[in-house]
């Protein structure tokens, strides 16, 4: 019989203790079994569980839990595991502590899988542990916002120095055992701070090599962090996801000294790189997103000469208290000092945020030339020439580089441009201690040609300057060298100033990754592009091209350009007038007087911009009228057909289709698309 209590199931009270059993008693067949029984019932009383939304209930051991119930563990709980995403998917509201518990129920079990299933391992009990440690412990250190403080922040905060989140996480781990005095030996210390660094040779090759790809796989990236933060962050913005984490554990097998997977699960295996590259292209990196996250690290910056944040990095007691309640702190604060800071977090409040001017996607050798060539200084120079042969925009003389924001977002399946399933070693049941790569035919050969781009967006923090702003970085863009299939970087031949009627746009199958986003090094460009005319045999089907144009596909040659398209091309969806400013909504405006992000003032009467709605309009009458005559050479024009709808238009006089005005008033480019739930 047990009995229970609100936490675990407990032994019967009628077993006896070692020490009320006689000496004679205590090497007979009955003690022992009271030994075991006694045992287990301690080691029940001890197991805590936690009920999870995606693991269900996880059980943890009295020295897990040890670990957990402390203040460097329990900072995770005001840490947001996708920053400032939430901003824009409300459900996005789960922290790193959750996530952290999932990572360690994860390492344990694919470590017990492989002790259970390859004794011949010699796994241990202890090695168990340690990774299990290793898992709940590997996110000690993420400050405010997740990779917003390291990936942001601190590289502008502190120029110069060396700092990742991993470095503070092992920083909290030592002073996690220091002052909750676990007896914890120094030799595992150091083996589950090697894990976390998934770095077997700060052990001296005395650990098992493998055991070091549960956590943070190196080698190929499939590891149970990510299995976690996929299914997590999948489930939180309200997706279902078509990945088996069970099934890919089952599957894993030491082989050679590195962990392998059936051949079987090559698909799933493929389907987690691509879901990880989807999740960091459409959640991680949205525009929203993006721009609070510039927001909140600008009002970080001008808080930091005041309040000194950065450098408690460096020290254990301080980083206690470095959490996303930053932002409450500043902004409760009365201090003269923080009215720039408290200025910006209001603005984020009243979702007056940065607006993204335009993006473009670039193929993978580009983001060196990138990084070099598209700056918020040539940008504001070349507006600044056009608006000097262009009517005066509103403010132009107080356009400055602050004001333009730069967004280049390296974009990968996890391992850059290289297909991670080429670094994934696999084995059969016909020969399960055989591994080998797979290749053609092993596996499906529906996947990208290429695994990497560059996401480049251009973000304006003075609305005033939008169109203009645009038009700078088109003029930038338009003298941007192009690279030849030799390496050769020669000057841009493109005569494409504008998009015409015919314009289509190219876009590929292959992105992702928001690590690269924060410290991810880049290839050097190489053998890429040849422009020459290609003739029907180059033009297969197997290119991933999605293509509107009458040029037919683009063809893929070099390492990841594309010849057939100049890289000069505008974006058609995000093309304004030079003076155009996006109009507020009302229930945005600021109060008169109150502080812009440039130093000014913006008087209410002003707020609407200096394009005037019927001005907007009458551009859109113009565009809508062009798309007309381009419908009704192919066979008749929809607006026509759908004359009188209650679509947010209506017909003017010719039976044209006019915007309402509601896109204007939602703070929208013409023909910007949405691209989030709350974007």
């Amino acid at each position: 019989m047990y009995y229970w209590t609100h936490k675990v199931r407990c032994a019967p009270r009628s077993v006896y203790l070692p020490s009320q059993i006689s000496g004679n008693q205590r090497h007979s067949r009955r003690y022992l079994m009271q030994a075991t029984r006694e045992s287990t019932a301690n080691l029940r009383k001890t197991v805590r569980r936690f009920k999870d939304p995606v693991h269900d209930y996880i059980p943890f051991s009295a020295l897990t839990s040890a670990f957990i119930d402390t203040q460097q563990f329990q900072r995770l709980r005001n840490v947001k595991q996708l920053g400032t995403s939430y901003y824009v998917w409300p459900g996005a509201s789960h922290n790193r502590f959750e996530h952290c518990l999932g990572v360690a129920h994860l390492a344990r079990l694919m470590a017990e899988h492989l002790q259970r299933e390859q004794p011949e391992l010699g796994i241990t009990d202890r090695d168990v542990t340690c990774v299990e440690l290793a898992g709940l412990c590997h996110d000690l250190g993420h400050g405010p916002w997740s990779h917003v403080w390291d990936g942001l922040f601190i590289p502008k905060a502190m120029p110069g120095k060396k700092w990742k989140h991993e470095d503070a996480s092992e920083m909290m781990f030592d002073d996690l055992i220091k002052k909750k005095n676990i007896d914890f030996s120094e030799d595992d210390t150091a083996f589950v701070k090697a894990l976390i660094a998934g770095e077997p040779k700060r052990c001296r090759g005395i650990e098992k090599p493998f055991l070091f790809e549960i956590v943070a796989n190196k080698r190929n990236g499939i590891d149970v962090d990510k299995f976690d933060y996929i299914a997590r962050d999948s489930h939180a913005i309200g997706e279902k996801g078509n990945i088996s984490l069970t099934r890919l554990i089952h599957s894993a097998r030491v082989i050679d000294n590195q962990i392998c997977y059936d051949i079987k699960d090559a698909n799933q295996l493929y389907e987690l790189c691509y879901t990880r590259f989807s999740l960091h292209k459409r959640i991680y990196n949205h525009k929203t997103a993006k721009a609070v996250e510039y927001m909140i690290v600008d009002a970080l910056l001008a808080a930091e000469p005041h309040i000194k944040i950065a450098e408690h990095v460096f020290h254990p007691k301080k980083f206690l208290y470095l959490t996303d309640d930053l932002m409450s702190r500043i902004e409760m604060s009365e201090d003269p000092e923080l009215e720039e800071a408290r200025t910006i977090l209001d603005r984020i409040r009243v979702r007056d945020l940065y607006k993204c001017v335009d993006f473009k996607n670039f193929e993978w050798a580009y983001l060196d030339l990138c990084r070099e060539y598209i700056t918020p200084e040539r940008i504001v120079e070349a507006a600044l020439k056009v608006a000097a042969t262009r009517a005066a925009t509103e403010g132009i003389s107080e356009l400055s580089a602050k004001d333009v924001i730069v967004d280049l977002c390296p974009m990968h399946y996890g391992m850059k441009d290289k297909n991670p399933l080429d670094s994934i070693r696999f084995y059969s049941k016909s020969n399960p201690d055989l591994c080998e790569s797979a290749g053609p035919g092993d596996m499906s050969q529906l996947m990208p040609q290429v695994f990497g781009e560059v996401l480049l967006r251009v973000y304006t923090k003075d609305q005033r300057f939008y169109g203009i702003i645009q038009a700078g970085y088109r003029a930038v863009l338009a003298d941007m060298p192009e690279i030849t299939p030799g390496g050769v970087i020669l000057a841009s031949q493109s005569t494409d100033t504008a998009p015409g009627p015919d314009s289509g746009i190219t876009s590929f199958n292959n992105d992702s990754d928001l690590a690269a986003m924060f410290g991810d090094g880049s290839p050097e460009p190489s053998a890429d592009v040849a422009p020459a005319p290609r003739t029907s045999a180059e033009s297969t089907s197997s290119t991933r091209v999605f293509d509107r144009s009458k040029s037919g596909p683009a063809l893929l040659t070099g390492e990841g350009v594309r010849a057939g398209r100049s890289i000069s091309r505008h974006n058609p969806f995000t093309t304004v007038e030079e003076n155009y400013a996006p109009a507020r909504d009302h229930s945005r405006n600021r109060s008169m007087g109150e502080k812009d992000s440039i130093g000014g003032s913006i008087p209410r009467a002003e707020v609407l911009s200096s394009t005037s709605l019927a001005d907007a309009t009458e551009d859109e009458r113009r565009k809508r009228n062009r798309l007309e005559a381009d419908a009704d050479k192919a066979g008749g024009s929809p607006s026509k057909k759908a004359k009188g709808s209650s679509l947010g238009t209506a017909t003017n006089g010719s039976g044209v289709a006019e915007y309402s005005g509601h896109e204007q008033d939602m703070g929208k480019a013409p023909g910007e698309a949405g691209g989030g739930p709350t974007a």
